[in-house]
């Protein structure tokens, strides 16, 4: 039998919880209930108490009612986390489900991301309907919104729980029956846009006939700073970043940023890593409304009714390649950049809405200047998307592994690498 553990403040849902409870058990799963309230223990039993989790924390029940509810949420957040990490590992439980406002959200979800990715993870949060960047980050955390406020149980809270329970119920069953060996392959991190697809997508088929697995992000923000963690965590061992369009939106202040750090991971691990300047011709934003004052004269195209893209100029592609350069050169394995020079994405190929040689070229002219010898440049008169350029970058992301040398018994570079097959190329 699967077990469920019930993540919440019992203080303030006792009645939610204990109905929670009742159906996550007629569907079949064990439970094991935890209290990350402050105030007081339900009059029902618990696995955990407020004191088991303050414990946990390092605090105790003095510390943690004299606290202020912000601190006092920070500890018992820490606190629950230590314990549920605790379960998982001592594989007592196959699935996590909370509830709660924005206070309980962030408990739960604190110990949420404490999981591995792929342990079902399901938080029905009055927080659901905006923006859950604060509470699901960049791991797999599902979020359901209740509609109403969960404050008792009515015919329609009745109706949701009991929907949430059957989901993680059914989620801890199969995720307790469903252990899909590891292949053995090297796991290669990828990065791609909509407007690089067609790239990415070629290099991930020749790189898998070659005996890799290859993991695709969208690199939206939170894609990149996945790849990154799962290559902090040893899991991928190899970089095929061909849309660095991350970076764009942090120099130019674009929504789809992953932060000032992107780029610099796979080089700080020495991980083998080909980087391309994909999807750098535009910066993204959201809605048109939210374009900022300073843009709205620039040339800008709407991807889709959530995303405006605006045109990156030649100012903006050379403190891109600038920067990539710098990070580039700090990379302690092995690296290559290609260079497309018929463009960088879709909407910047020849004809395109946003062809701009000369700002291309203003890129491409940083890249010259500022990358050291020690980083393999390859220019190509071809577009970013045309096939014999995605294939030449997988080429060189298998000949970069192969004599790739990890440091034995590494975090990140050691045990966990396997090397593919010598496979004749076709």
């Amino acid at each position: 039998m699967a077990t469920v553990a019930l993540l919440g403040t019992l203080d303030t849902k006792g009645e939610e919880y204990a109905y929670l409870r009742a159906r996550v058990e007629q569907a079949g799963s064990a439970v094991i209930m935890i209290n990350a309230g402050v105030m007081a223990d339900p009059d029902y039993r618990v696995d955990f108490t407020r004191a088991d989790v303050a414990a946990a924390a390092g605090s105790d029940l003095g510390e943690l009612t004299a606290a202020d509810r912000g601190r006092a949420v920070a500890i018992q957040a820490r606190g629950a986390a230590a314990i549920v990490r605790e379960l998982f590992v001592a594989d007592r439980v196959q699935g996590l489900l909370g509830m709660g406002g924005s206070g309980g959200s962030s408990i739960v979800s604190t110990a949420m991301r404490q999981l591995p990715i792929g342990v079902p993870k399901l938080l029905v949060s009055t927080m659901a309907s905006g923006d859950t960047s604060p509470y699901v980050d960049i791991s797999d955390v599902t979020m359901m919104y209740p509609v109403v406020d969960l404050a008792g149980i009515n015919q329609l809270s009745a109706r949701i729980l009991a929907n949430a329970a059957a989901a993680i119920s059914g989620m801890a069953r199969g995720y307790e029956a469903y252990h899909r060996p590891d292949s053995g392959r090297p796991l290669v991190g990828a990065t791609m846009y909509g407007t690089t697809t067609t790239c990415v997508d070629a290099a991930r088929e020749w790189l898998e006939e070659h005996g890799y697995e290859v993991l695709v992000f969208h690199a939206t923000g939170p894609g990149g700073r996945s790849m990154e963690a799962l290559m902090e965590s040893g899991h991928i061992t190899a970089a095929l970043d061909v849309t660095t369009a991350e970076l764009m939106g942090e120099i130019a202040g674009g929504t789809m940023t992953a932060g000032p750090d992107r780029l610099e991971t796979a080089g700080k691990l020495g991980l083998p890593q080909v980087v391309a300047p994909g999807g750098t011709d535009q910066i993204a934003f959201r809605p048109p409304s939210a374009v900022p004052a300073d843009f709205r004269e620039r040339h800008s195209y709407e991807h889709n009714h959530a995303i405006t893209l605006v045109r990156s100029n030649a100012e903006e592609m050379a403190s891109f390649g600038r920067l990539i350069a710098g990070k580039l050169n700090r990379a302690t394995g092995p690296v290559a950049v290609f260079v497309p020079l018929r463009g960088f994405s879709e909407y910047d190929a020849p004809g395109g809405v946003f062809c701009d040689p000369v700002a291309d070229q203003a890129l491409i002219e940083a890249l010259r200047t500022h990358l050291d010898d020690t980083v393999e440049r390859i220019e190509m008169d071809a577009h970013i998307n045309d096939p014999a350029f995605a294939v030449a970058m997988a080429r060189k992301l298998d000949e970069l592994y192969h004599r790739w040398d990890p440091i034995p018994g590494d975090r990140a570079r050691g045990d966990m690498v396997s090397r593919p097959k010598e496979v004749s190329d076709v």
